[in-house]
């Protein structure tokens, strides 16, 4: 754990000594608070919860977590310092973790930031602080996914722009695949089961059930496979640019 916790610090620093930390903190705050308040209609609904704060993060995530993940490993293979990062002495898929850590925290920094509102609906009422929590929780494992993911384009190819459209587009299709419009396409001619796969596969459908405060073992273990296997798959990207 020293070595990734190396690689962790060096990740970190890159991105303070550069603006991007601080346009995307801004940014998040930003378009979330004002979704929550206009679009979400937070006093206009009368209720001491932060449901209408919450329900667009899988939204927010879907352009902001790309944009910080695209320049994980394109950036790396761009500038062509990925040959000295992989000379280092530890195995791949160190260098995966630590990376991908790194980046976790950078967005929980983020997503802590949003502290002020939670201290605004105390004041304002009584909400249940323990759905809060849990929804925290579910908010910051779904963009863990979606980071996974964004990591795994990135490590395929050199240009953070093309990193950044496809990692968008892996995620909108694991995003909208529980959706109703995307299940009457299916059900014409699709068997149950596979409606059901489908549906399982949704980030919405696994968020909208933490953020009611029910953490399910089946939503835990669905958004760690996700991690999982798209960091697995990073390093096996990076084991053939290093081999």
């Amino acid at each position: 754990m020293g070595s990734t916790w190396v690689i962790i610090k060096r990740e970190l620093a890159a991105y303070f000594s550069t603006p991007l930390a601080y346009v995307f903190i801004v940014i998040f705050l930003s378009l979330s608070g004002a979704l929550t308040f206009f679009m979400g209609a937070f006093f206009e609904r009368g209720q001491a919860d932060m449901n209408s704060f919450f329900s667009f993060h899988p939204w927010l995530y879907l352009f902001l977590i790309p944009a910080v993940s695209m320049r994980l490993w394109a950036e790396e293979r761009k500038s062509g310092t990925i040959e000295l990062l992989l000379t280092f002495p530890m195995p791949t898929w160190q260098i995966v973790i630590g990376k991908f850590f790194a980046a976790w925290i950078f967005i929980a920094i983020a997503l802590f930031l949003t502290f002020p509102l939670w201290i605004t609906v105390n004041w304002l009422g009584e909400p249940d602080n323990g759905v809060v929590i849990a929804s925290y929780i579910g908010s910051l494992v779904m963009a863990g996914s979606y980071l996974a993911i964004g990591s795994c384009i990135s490590a395929a190819t050199k240009n953070q722009v093309i990193a950044f459209i496809l990692a968008a587009v892996l995620c909108f299709l694991f995003l909208m695949s529980g959706v109703e419009l995307v299940q009457a396409f299916f059900q014409p001619w699709a068997p149950v089961f596979v409606l059901d796969a489908i549906q399982s596969m949704s980030f919405l459908i696994h968020f909208n059930g933490i953020i009611r405060g029910v953490i399910d073992l089946r939503d835990v273990i669905y958004f760690g496979s996700i991690i999982g296997v798209f960091l697995y798959a990073n390093s096996a990207v990076i084991d053939l640019t290093r081999g």
